[in-house]
């Protein structure tokens, strides 16, 4: 395949927080995840510090949190102060002890390096309680949850810039589901009165691939919202665990841009293409695997509905099918950056997540690897970019159908003050190499060539625990020259830096 690459074209300038991440109260992601007080690997504030060394090799953006499905039944009071009393998390149904709640999360964000997104209770929560969330973050010593805040030892305020107005608030297993007309009200009244606490801050709300609720929302909120929040989880496993093998999943990266591409269409015909951008806020391969949980007939005992949750740790379940779906998804948001401006992969830690914790260290997942490439090694501007030729392959979905999707995925990029070229390769053809001819221009000619390598063994390559089978090798290709090919190795995630 031959790829031509415009230096001088740019699609536009991809927002760094295109990498953020997400952590949920679920399982064993905050409690024995990131945040770990009896463990001796933790610090004096019960973070553990291997996570954040870890986190901060990814250079993370921004992380959203505590929900998630969470939090359509947290109250944030519940989760500061020094009294605090477990309570019932309704929505997983398991007993949330509030030691980890907003000054933890303020510091864990702090250790990561990374801008602090908080979503709020939209289900059983209030206009008034989210703003007052807002306050308690946000205000200098005006009202008395400032000076709560104060009175828990933080007398400068967290500057909380990025808010969420609730989660899936659409969806019937939301605890406080609402109607679209019910939504469009909460969403418009919460907005002001956050607005009136603090104007600097920038709202999101839920959005989803449906015409008349996205409308509705847009026509009564609008002037209030900054972003509009999308969510999408691919493989459809919550109640199985049945993890779709790897042409399955290739077959799932056809038209992945479907849903950002209606939300685009429709902010450009409100006219709002240049004032609201999408979040991307909860992505993943794979749902969460929690049977019987957000369902009509709940588990009735701990053996149906909890204990299965173990499953999600399960590391041989993440191979490199789950890297270079991941890498394209990234490919794609980096195609949209004109519209889209936050994505946050959906969980960092546990479960899904791209590290795993264990009482004697942590294991990187195949996805962590592709975080460390694109927040390290891609360009901030996005280049023009065509085939002559595009070299499809036939892969086989969940329901054996047959579904043509090009071998490769390119994206190029550039930098703003660097005058290098780097270009992201997924190969989603899982038995052979291809050739990738690039023709980036003599202005590169004599240029160094170097090719960061992610993958392992076999499609089916994973890490755990005293098995690592899945890295990055980096290969020195010498000198460009016109008609440079380059083999990309099959089921791979690659970087080709010209500089």
């Amino acid at each position: 395949m031959k790829t031509a690459i415009n230096a001088r074209r740019a699609i536009g300038v991809r927002d760094r927080m295109l990498y953020g991440q997400f952590l949920e109260h679920f399982h064993r992601q905050i409690y024995g995840g990131v945040f770990d007080p009896g463990s001796p690997l933790a610090n004096a504030d019960g973070l553990r510090e291997d996570v954040i060394e870890a986190v901060r090799k990814l250079n993370v953006p921004i992380m959203r949190w505590p929900g998630g499905c969470f939090v359509s039944s947290y109250h944030w009071q519940d989760g500061v102060g020094a009294d605090r009393e477990p309570t019932f998390d309704k929505t997983w149904r398991v007993e949330e002890p509030n030691t980890f709640g907003t000054d933890e999360y303020i510091k864990l964000c702090r250790a990561f390096g990374c801008e602090p997104y908080i979503c709020t209770n939209a289900g059983t929560g209030t206009a008034e309680e989210m703003s007052d969330w807002v306050e308690y973050c946000n205000l200098a010593g005006k009202g008395r949850y400032a000076r709560m805040r104060a009175d828990n030892g933080h007398a400068r305020p967290f500057g909380v810039k990025y808010w969420s107005i609730g989660n899936e608030n659409w969806g019937s297993w939301e605890i406080g589901a609402k109607t679209r007309e019910e939504w469009g009200h909460l969403v418009r009244e919460s907005a002001k009165m956050i607005k009136h606490v603090d104007p600097t801050v920038e709202l999101s709300a839920a959005a989803l691939p449906d015409i008349d609720w996205n409308l509705n929302l847009l026509r009564s909120c609008g002037d209030y919202l900054d972003w509009i929040s999308i969510h999408q989880y691919w493989d459809v496993i919550h109640e199985t665990n049945h993890a779709s093998k790897f042409n399955q999943v290739m077959a799932m990266t056809a038209g992945l841009d479907a849903n950002i591409v209606k939300v685009r269409g429709l902010l450009e015909a409100l006219g709002l293409q240049h004032r609201i951008r999408i979040a991307f806020d909860e992505w993943n391969l794979r749902e969460w695997y929690h049977p019987k949980a957000v369902t009509v007939e709940q588990g009735v005992t701990e053996d149906e509905y909890l204990t299965p949750r173990d499953g999600n740790d399960i590391n041989g379940l993440y191979t490199m099918a789950d890297a270079v779906f991941s890498a394209s998804v990234l490919n794609m948001l980096h195609r949209n950056c004109d519209v889209v401006g936050m994505a946050c992969f959906s969980p960092l830690v546990n479960t899904r997540g791209c590290i795993f914790t264990h009482p004697k260290g942590i294991v990187l997942r195949p996805t962590y690897f592709v975080f460390d490439l694109y927040a390290n090694h891609l360009g901030d501007t996005v280049l023009d970019s065509w085939n002559d030729s595009n070299d499809l392959i036939a892969v086989e979905d969940v329901q054996g159908r047959s579904v043509m999707v090009p071998a490769l995925d390119v994206l190029a990029t550039t930098w703003a003050d660097r005058h290098a070229i780097a270009i992201a390769v997924a190969s989603r053809d899982k038995t052979r190499s291809h050739s990738l001819q690039l023709d980036v221009g003599d202005a590169w000619i004599g240029k160094t060539v170097n090719v960061h390598t992610l993958n392992g063994s076999s499609e089916e390559s994973y890490n755990d625990i005293d098995h690592t089978e899945v890295g990055v090798v980096q290969h020195d290709l010498g000198e460009y020259k016109p008609g440079l090919s380059v083999q990309v190795e099959p089921h791979s995630v690659n970087i080709i830096e010209i500089a």
